[in-house]
């Protein structure tokens, strides 16, 4: 069982960044997410969670150089950390050990 546990926006925004891949930051996490959740998320949320996540080395960031439009910023980009990747398994595992026999008492509730 891992020590903290994540928490399911923590583990949603993690599975988003590995998704995207590359030259990953806020915007495209955030439409990653509602993407294949079909539920509007905040920015603001998804900021917070990234530094959070940031905090307890499960993601690294570093500045992008600046878009070549006019006016264009750098970004912040992320990765996710083997730490991070380690935490989504045991996140994971810890979870389908919980359900694990419980659909059927789900299926007998009906």
């Amino acid at each position: 069982m891992p020590r903290e546990g994540l928490g399911e926006f923590e583990q949603v925004v993690l599975l988003a960044v590995i998704h995207l891949k590359e030259h990953v930051y806020g915007v495209p996490i955030v439409d990653e997410i509602e993407r294949r959740t079909g539920r509007a998320v905040a920015r603001a949320a998804v900021y917070i969670t990234l530094r959070r996540l940031e905090e307890k080395g499960l993601v690294s960031s570093w500045m992008s150089e600046p878009t070549g439009e006019p006016g264009g910023k750098a970004r912040r980009c992320v990765e996710v950390t083997p730490a991070g990747r380690r935490a989504l398994k045991d996140s994971r595992a810890f979870l389908e050990s919980m359900w694990h026999g419980a659909d059927l008492k789900l299926k007998a509730e009906r």
